[in-house]
């Protein structure tokens, strides 16, 4: 069970703690506090109507079954770079599901966090502006714990860690690594992204104004950019989504 002060009291940070039952997105809670609240703000819930993920997607969220929460950040320098802020949020999650379940954690390019070759976790990142420049940053993240009945859809690449866990604790360990790594330099945690990711290597079909590219994935570069190689020709994808193939 979710418990607001429980939760406050295993974070390490200054950081104020909304616990909701049933949310539209925790993202949209988010972006409607940071508004009235200028410090680092962690929005939890037990079930989302409207959880979304990346390109517009959204992200199945049953109540009771996952753990779906945002962070905001305030960004203290307008000139900061970003490049790296969802690769570290994949690491920040993958270490503490790893650390509370012992589970082998894989990480797909670019946010998506993986057990056994299906979707556990997704990561959604978005910022906040005044007057064009970015003020805040609101981390987003959903995670399966639980659920067993998804939507013919996902049923077949969705997955959840399938493990009795306490959602404070995992929620705070990963609020803390967060927190810890959010605007640090992405030398401090590409090498353990590339070691986690299950994407190097493989084949991957990524798709540039709405026409399919095969190629195969060779490198994660310095600021999370996924270099492929297509036909002999070396280039790095910066955005976007990717396809795998992964052995069922």
């Amino acid at each position: 069970m979710l418990d607001q002060e429980k939760l406050s009291s295993l974070i390490k940070d200054s950081v104020s703690v909304f616990v909701y039952d049933t949310v539209t997105s925790t993202n949209d809670v988010a972006k409607e506090l940071c508004k009235t609240n200028d410090g680092c703000i962690l929005v939890v819930a037990d079930g989302q109507t409207n959880g979304r993920g990346r390109q517009g997607k959204s992200f199945f969220s049953p109540k009771g079954s996952g753990l779906y929460f945002s962070m905001v950040f305030p960004v203290s320098s307008p000139t900061a770079e970003f490049a790296g802020v969802t690769c570290a949020v994949a690491v920040a999650c993958s270490r503490a599901i790893k650390k509370i379940t012992d589970l082998d954690v894989k990480i797909k390019w670019v946010n998506d966090i993986y057990i056994e070759n299906r979707k556990a976790c997704g990561i959604l990142v978005q910022s906040v502006s005044e007057n064009g420049v970015i003020t805040k940053l609101i981390v987003g993240i959903g995670i399966n714990i639980s659920t067993v009945d998804f939507p013919d859809e996902i049923k077949d690449i969705a997955t959840s860690l399938g493990k009795r866990i306490d959602r404070n604790i995992l929620a705070a360990e990963i609020a803390n690594n967060i927190s810890e790594l959010i605007f640090k330099n992405p030398d401090d945690y590409i090498d353990e992204y590339r070691e986690k990711s299950n994407v190097i290597g493989k084949e991957i079909t990524y798709f540039q104004n709405n026409i399919a590219h095969k190629a195969q994935a060779v490198d994660i570069d310095k600021n999370g950019g996924l270099v492929v190689n297509e036909n002999g020709k070396t280039i790095t994808l910066t955005s976007g989504e990717i396809t795998v193939r992964f052995p069922l």
